[in-house]
Order: structure tokens, then C-alpha cells, then sequence
């Protein structure tokens, strides 16, 4: 009986430890964007702002520049995403429905490209870019996101995929359906939760990227929101003058639809993400 309550108190401690190091840090921006000025950086430091004040959110929704990168931002990570499920799902099937000399290598190649950092590649794609002339537009942003969101959607639908007993697929076969009819009538509506969750995920990593951004983008409107929140601090020269009030509730605006959506599709996430780990 010691043993299991030593235990149980062990796990829930870790579990305690757990919640505060992730949850913490977008809890305390919450409460950043919600002091006045002079309380950020007022000695002793206060944990609950005195006077909570509405005033930062105001001002970036006030903001222009904000407003249309978030714009800019929406219709990156869509785009992102549908390309990835669109052109990941095909090739998913490919790889794991049709046998050719290969296979293996391509599928393990997909798997290599997400394991360079974004700036090993950060080069090739800038002259990549120019030479489509595409700087300093939204498609470029689109194109390079697809490096590191298409392997991993690839490699996910693949593994789901795979899980589907092939006898689905014979038995549309035999009624004569075709490759591509198997594909958009029972393959696709079977694969729903590895899509949502190479989808949402797809969605996350374009909407969070900022180095392409910041290499690929120039000018105020044609920023996302992570470029955005960074131009917050471009015209100060001390630490003290920049806006953080501001951006905690730029940030704030900007995670909050994220961790609704995770939480929203939870269970879809783990259906897809734990797809083919068990077989038999």
C-alpha cells in the first residue's frame, strides 16, 4: 500500500512539474498583457497586476500592420496545409498501396528531409526564391513552408494508411472501381484522422515559422504575425522602451486559436499520430 501511494504521489508530482513548465510561460504572457507599463518592470515584482488593464489588446487590435499579418498568416498556413494534405495524401498512397523498385529509399528520403535545421537550407531556397521571383511575396512563404510540413505528412499518412486492411481496397477493385476512385471514396474518408492531424499540425508549424519569413519578406504587408510581433522592439534602441505589454498580447492573440485547436482535436491527433503502431 506505501509503495502505490509513494508512487501515485511521484506521478502526480511530475505530472504537477509538467503542467507548470508548459502551461507557465503563456499564463505569465496572459498576465503581461494585462499590466500597465509601469508594472512590468516595477521592484518588487508582482505576480497579479494591480490595476489589469485592456489597454495592450486595444492597441494591437488597433494596429494595421498586426491586423493585416495575421491575414497574411491565415492564408499562408491554409494554403500550407491544403498543398500538404493534397500532395502528402497522393503520395501516401503511392508509397504504401503500390510496390515498385525504391520504395523504401524514397519513403526514408522523405523521412531524411526532416532532419535538416531550416538554416542549413536557407540559401538554396533564397536563390530558389529570386530565381522565380517570388521575394517578398506570400507564395514564397508557401512554397518553403512545404519543406518541412509535406515529409511529415507524408510520413504519417503513409504509416495510417498502411493500416487499412487491403481488402477494402480489393473489394472496390473487384466492383471495377479504379486507383483514383479508391483513393477519393474509401482511402480518403478512412484516413480522416491522420489529416486533421498532419493538417492541424501543418497549420501550427507554418502559422509559428519566422526565419523564412524574416529571409523571404520584406515589407509591412507582407509580414506574418510572428515578423509582426518581432517589428514591435525594430524602433527602440533600449529594453526598456519596448512595447512588451504589446507584444505579450500580440502573442497571447496569436496562441490562443492554437491551443484551442489542439484541445478541440485532441483525440483526432492521437488516432493519427499512434496510426500503424500496433498491427495484427
Amino acid at each position: 500500500m506505501l509503495s502505490t501511494l509513494l508512487r501515485r504521489v511521484g506521478l502526480g508530482v511530475l505530472v504537477a512539474a509538467f503542467l507548470l513548465f508548459t502551461v507557465f510561460p503563456f499564463f505569465w504572457a496572459f498576465l503581461s498583457s494585462i499590466k500597465p507599463s509601469e508594472e512590468l518592470f516595477a521592484t518588487p515584482l508582482r505576480f497579479w497586476p494591480e490595476r489589469p488593464t485592456v489597454e495592450n489588446y486595444r492597441l494591437v487590435l488597433g494596429n494595421g500592420d498586426f491586423l493585416r499579418a495575421a491575414l497574411n498568416s491565415v492564408v499562408v498556413a491554409l494554403s500550407v496545409t491544403a498543398l500538404s494534405i493534397a500532395v502528402g495524401a497522393l503520395a501516401a498512397f503511392s508509397l504504401c498501396r503500390f510496390r515498385f523498385r525504391g520504395r523504401s529509399v524514397v519513403l526514408y528520403a522523405v523521412l531524411a528531409m526532416t532532419l535538416f535545421p531550416q538554416i542549413a537550407v536557407l540559401g538554396a531556397l533564397f536563390q530558389l526564391v529570386n530565381l522565380l521571383g517570388l521575394f517578398n511575396q506570400l507564395p514564397a512563404l508557401t512554397l518553403t513552408y512545404l519543406i518541412f510540413t509535406l515529409p511529415f505528412t507524408v510520413w504519417v499518412l503513409t504509416s495510417f494508411l498502411e493500416a487499412i486492411p487491403v481488402e477494402v481496397e480489393e473489394a472496390a477493385y473487384m466492383d471495377g472501381a479504379t486507383p483514383f476512385q479508391v483513393f477519393t471514396r474509401i482511402m480518403l474518408p478512412l484516413s480522416t484522422p491522420g489529416m486533421v492531424t498532419t493538417g492541424l499540425l501543418s497549420f501550427i508549424a507554418a502559422w509559428n515559422e519566422l526565419l523564412f519569413a524574416l529571409s523571404f519578406t520584406q515589407t509591412p504587408d507582407k509580414r506574418t504575425v510572428t515578423y509582426a510581433i518581432l517589428s514591435f522592439s525594430a524602433t527602440t534602441s533600449s529594453a526598456y522602451e519596448i512595447p512588451w505589454g504589446q507584444m505579450m498580447a500580440a502573442s497571447v492573440l496569436v496562441t490562443a486559436p492554437l491551443l484551442a485547436l489542439a484541445l478541440g482535436f485532441q483525440r483526432r491527433i492521437l488516432a493519427g499520430l499512434t496510426a500503424g503502431a500496433v498491427k495484427g
